[in-house]
């Protein structure tokens, strides 16, 4: 059999000329393919600019350690394609095997025949295939983009729909407003079927998934800070809704934008029938998530060996400017409890809001080093970073890769040993994690 890869490569030649968000192509493949969105198990569908992933890495933890199998669907991936489709097993899933993977991919080209077809439609329907054919007790669904018009949206009735948090990105598709990118992101609510509604960054935001919610007689309607709210106090998380207070330990995530998250998670998985499963597995859960590139110290692995001895190294592939923000506080917080020099190793897409990101950090980064997304026929030269970075307020150079970046530190007078913050690309953050030598399992 081909591999996946070839396979791939051969989707991308069916692709339209330009992206029409629409439903049309792949409800048509799946029908084709016998209507596999129509046999999974409960599903938790979940949408927003930030923190999805997060939330849906939160509630497989959780999940798990209460004895349940969660499939997942998440995207981008970091490293390899197999990332985003996990099979669901009890004591823990697994990323999917090459040979199925490549086995759902051609039945998959085959009823499509020759159509066209995105490539996130076409591998989406080969992941809603998988998940039919193998039982779980629950899909954990990530939408790829906005939410009305994406190609997970074909859960006629979802578990549970959820909208993290709302920020700015994407405006091609989306729309430039935060209320256009929220009623994309709304539509992901279905009549009857419970809403929860993390809290907000923008009021705006709130309104118009509050409205359309209400519109399409989506329900129980659950709103963050209103029907529930999780907060940290003495370095635990309290989290509280209607059903009574959980005191339970700190997500081990870090930054405290996941006591959000992890609040948001909690409230969805009781939403969708899970509340039962047990305080312990809300307390195992919690201290055991996983979630790769998203602000993750790296202590193991090549990389921490040619940073400046004894400094920090961290990774997060946040690339929009809401992300930024975040980013930007949970390093302040980490300087707070140590002070060391802040120093960013970025690179970016030239359809990100370079200056936007990079502002986020003016008068908390000591330094910028600049590097190109190696591969990317979209990222910005690293010159050109380095550029929009002294435009803004930060003092920067370039490098002509992660490790020359890295390396290129050890040759500077600290007056303490930094702290390395590698961000501003998924694309980046996948190529540390293969440089260090580990990549996610």
């Amino acid at each position: 059999m081909e591999s996946s890869d070839a396979l791939m490569a051969r989707f991308l030649a069916l692709h339209p000329r330009t992206i029409d968000l629409s439903l049309g192509r792949i409800e048509r493949l799946l029908a084709a393919l016998g209507h596999p969105e129509r046999r999974l198990p409960p599903v938790i569908h979940v949408a927003g600019t930030n923190g999805k992933g997060s939330t849906i890495a939160t509630m497989r933890a959780i999940l798990e350690a209460g004895g349940l199998s969660a499939h997942v669907y998440t995207s981008p991936h970091l490293v390899r394609f197999h990332e985003r489709i996990r099979i669901g097993a009890v004591g823990g899933g697994r990323f999917v095997p090459e040979d199925r993977l490549a086995e759902a991919f051609a039945r998959c080209e085959a009823v499509n025949a020759g159509a066209p077809i995105t490539v996130f439609e076409i591998t989406t329907a080969a992941a809603l295939l998988l998940f039919s054919e193998a039982p779980a007790d629950v899909l954990l669904l990530e939408v790829g983009l906005g939410g009305r018009v994406d190609a997970t949206n074909v859960i006629d009735r979802p578990a549970c729909a959820v909208v993290t948090p709302i920020g700015r990105d994407h405006a091609e598709y989306l729309g430039d407003t935060v209320e256009a990118v929220a009623g994309e992101k709304a539509g992901i609510f279905k009549r009857g079927c419970p809403a929860v509604i993390a809290p907000q960054d923008y009021a705006q935001a709130d309104a118009v998934l509050c409205a359309r919610a209400e519109a399409v007689g989506a329900g129980p309607i659950l709103v963050g800070n209103q029907d529930f709210s999780a907060h940290e106090e003495r370095g635990r998380l309290v989290y509280q809704d209607e059903d009574g207070l959980l005191d339970l330990p700190r997500p081990k995530l870090a930054g405290r934008h996941q006591i959000v998250n992890a609040g948001t998670a909690i409230a969805a998985l009781r939403a969708a029938g899970f509340g039962d499963i047990g305080t312990e597995a809300f307390e195992a859960g919690l201290t055991s998530i996983a979630w790769p590139g998203r602000l993750q110290r790296l202590r193991d692995g090549r990389l921490p060996g040619l940073v400046p001895p004894g400094s920090e190294l961290w990774l997060d592939g946040g690339h929009n400017i809401d992300g930024g923000r975040i980013l930007a506080a949970a390093m302040a917080d980490l300087q707070e409890r140590g002070d060391a020099p802040l120093v960013l190793v970025s690179g970016l897409l030239g359809t990100k809001d370079a200056e936007g990101f990079l502002a986020n950090f003016v008068g908390l980064a000591r330094f910028l080093v600049a590097v190109p997304l190696a591969g990317q026929m979209a990222g910005r030269p690293a010159e050109e970073v380095a550029g929009i970075a002294g435009r803004v307020g930060l003092n920067a150079a370039s490098a002509p890769s992660l490790e020359a970046a890295l390396v290129s530190l050890r040759d500077r007078a600290w007056e303490r040993p930094p702290r390395v913050l590698i961000c501003g690309s998924l694309y980046l953050a996948g190529a540390a994690l293969t440089a260090n030598g580990t990549p996610p399992t």
